[in-house]
């Protein structure tokens, strides 16, 4: 009587912690791609000095997309994808930049997406410190299944 009792209570355990197998749900699958087209973004732009795939940054967007930064002295300066890499492009071929986000959270309804991630950049993959800190805020949109950014406002952290 004993050994049946222990089976049995052997298999509920065994149940209780086995995991579910049960499909991603659908918010899950948005947040994986919008969290994939964050990182993309930083990924084109992270990298030793030299090439980096521009077309690749510019297909991330929306149409009319743009790239904002918060100037130090407290001014905005507002860019397409393209007047971004013009200006980036040239510091880029000469320097390494690696960013890499520290914490990223999203919120999405529907077709919207807002991700704020803070981040630090570093000149070379193993440098100790950062030399820079700031947050982005990423707005993206759903655009035929897939998700593209509409603006990314970057602002440093003092």
């Amino acid at each position: 009587m004993k050994q049946p009792l222990a089976l049995v209570l052997l298999l509920l355990a065994a149940c209780a912690t086995t995991t579910s197998t049960a499909p991603a749900t659908t918010a899950d699958n948005d947040e994986f791609d919008i969290k994939a087209t964050v990182l993309a973004a930083y990924n084109v732009i992270s990298g030793p000095a030299g090439r980096r795939d521009w077309n690749r940054f510019k297909d991330l967007f929306a149409p009319g997309g743009q790239v904002i930064h918060m100037m130090a002295d407290g001014s905005f300066k507002t860019m397409t994808p393209d007047d971004f890499t013009t200006i980036a492009k040239p510091m880029l071929d000469q320097s390494g930049l690696f960013v890499h986000p520290t914490s990223t959270r999203v919120q999405h309804e529907g077709n919207l997406a807002t991700v704020l991630s803070a981040f630090e950049s570093r000149r070379a993959s193993n440098d100790a410190q950062p030399f820079e800190k700031g947050v982005d805020a990423f707005q993206l949109l759903r655009s035929n299944g897939q998700w593209k950014i509409v603006s990314i406002t970057r602002t440093m952290n003092p």
